[in-house]
């Protein structure tokens, strides 16, 4: 079942098409990444096609991503100052201490509503070829 699971994941985050005519609309956001790694061990059906990348964020107070998915699943840990995220209707305000996780292929936006910055790291799954930020626009329908 893991192997499924995995193989799954191969073929979606493969068959991403970066090129796209609408951008994600992003303000007062700031990154970093911290570590950027190939994979490599027993999952052999990741090796040399994956990375997993750290990277941390700073939302400015009202800093915001718009509507987006991302090129991988990840782990998201808040550092300090509070995310507030919406997906499909529903808003989830994580904290100082709080991890979550977002599936990458979910529409969803972020926003720091409160007034001291926002830190967070994300620790995701990318495509080994992948360069620059793993936030993408939606598909269109």
């Amino acid at each position: 079942m893991i192997r499924l699971t995995l193989l799954c994941m191969i073929v979606l985050l493969g068959s991403f098409n970066r090129s796209t005519s609408q951008e994600v609309e992003v303000r007062g956001v700031t990154s970093e990444i911290k570590i950027e790694e190939i994979t490599f061990g027993h999952l052999t059906e990741l090796n040399d096609r994956f990375k997993m990348r750290a990277t941390e964020f700073t939302f400015a107070p009202g800093a915001f991503v718009g509507v987006h998915h991302h090129a991988g699943p990840g782990i998201r840990y808040i550092l300090s100052g509070e995310i507030t995220i919406t997906e499909g209707g529903l808003v989830t305000v994580y904290k100082a201490g709080d991890y979550y996780y977002e599936t990458g292929n979910i529409a969803h936006m972020a926003e720091n509503k409160a007034s001291v910055p926002l830190r967070f790291i994300v620790v995701e799954m990318i495509p080994k070829a992948w360069s620059g930020p793993a936030v993408i626009p939606p598909k269109e329908h």
